[in-house]
C-alpha cells in the first residue's frame, strides 16, 4: 500500500510538471505570434510615414525662409486656400474667399499676415482692386488666388500693377483662367512664383474652366 501510495505521488508530481512545461511553451509561442506582427506593422507605418512640415510641405524650408502653399478654386464650386508659415490665411473653411481674386498681403520680414481681401471680377468694380494695388506696403508679399472667373473686369491699369509685382501673366489673365502668385513691389525680375492655366475649351478638365492649380514652396524674406 505505501509503495502504491508513492507511485500515485510521483504520477500526480510527473502530470504537474508536464502540464506547466506544455502551458509555458504555448504561452511563451503564442505571445511570440502576436507580437511579431505587432513588430511588423510597427516598422511597416514607421517607414512609410511621411513627415510633414509647415502648410504640409514635405521638406522643410531653408533658414530665413517662408512655407507656403496656394491653390486656385476649382470651376465655381471648391474655393482656393492660402497657407503661409503653417498660417491658413484664406480657405473656404474659414469663409473667407470670393470669386475673382483672392488677395493677401504679408510681411516679408517676419511673415505676419497684414490683410487679406477678395475682389469680384466678374461683376465688381475695378476701381476697388485697383486701389487695394496702389495702397499694398513696402516689404509686402502678395499672395494672389484665382477663383471662378478673375479676369472679366481686369483693365489696363491692374494688369501693369500685377506686372510691377514680379507677374508674368497678368497681361494675359482673362475670362475664367487658373492663377496663382506671389510677388512684391520693386522686384529685380519676374517673380519665380507664379502658375497660370488659360481658359480653353480643348484643354479644360472642368466643364468651362481649366483645372484647379496648386504651387507651394519656400519663399525667401524681401527682396527676392
Amino acid at each position: 500500500m505505501r509503495a502504491s501510495g508513492v507511485l500515485r505521488v510521483l504520477a500526480l508530481i510527473f502530470a504537474t510538471v508536464t502540464t506547466w512545461i506544455i502551458i509555458r511553451n504555448y504561452m511563451s509561442f503564442s505571445m511570440k505570434t502576436i507580437r511579431l506582427p505587432r513588430w511588423l506593422a510597427g516598422s511597416s507605418t514607421k517607414e512609410t510615414q511621411v513627415a510633414k512640415h509647415k502648410c504640409g510641405l514635405i521638406k522643410p524650408c531653408p533658414a530665413n525662409h517662408f512655407a507656403f502653399k496656394i491653390g486656385s478654386g476649382a470651376a465655381n464650386v471648391v474655393g482656393p486656400t492660402m497657407c503661409f508659415e503653417n498660417h491658413m490665411i484664406m480657405s473656404p473653411v474659414k469663409n473667407n474667399i470670393g470669386r475673382g481674386l483672392n488677395i493677401a498681403l504679408v510681411n516679408g520680414t517676419t511673415g505676419a499676415v497684414l490683410s487679406q481681401s477678395t475682389f469680384d471680377m466678374y461683376s465688381g468694380d475695378i476701381k476697388h482692386l485697383v486701389k487695394f494695388l496702389k495702397e499694398i506696403p513696402e516689404g509686402a508679399l502678395v499672395l494672389v488666388a484665382s477663383y471662378d472667373d478673375p479676369g472679366t473686369k481686369m483693365n489696363d491699369e491692374a494688369r501693369k500693377l500685377f506686372t510691377n509685382l514680379g507677374s508674368s501673366y497678368a497681361k494675359q489673365l482673362g475670362f475664367r483662367d487658373s492663377w496663382v502668385f506671389i510677388g512684391a513691389k520693386n522686384l529685380k525680375d519676374k517673380s519665380p512664383f507664379e502658375q497660370f492655366l488659360k481658359n480653353n475649351p480643348n484643354t479644360n478638365k472642368y466643364e468651362g474652366w481649366p483645372e484647379l492649380l496648386e504651387m507651394e514652396g519656400c519663399v525667401p524674406p524681401r527682396p527676392f
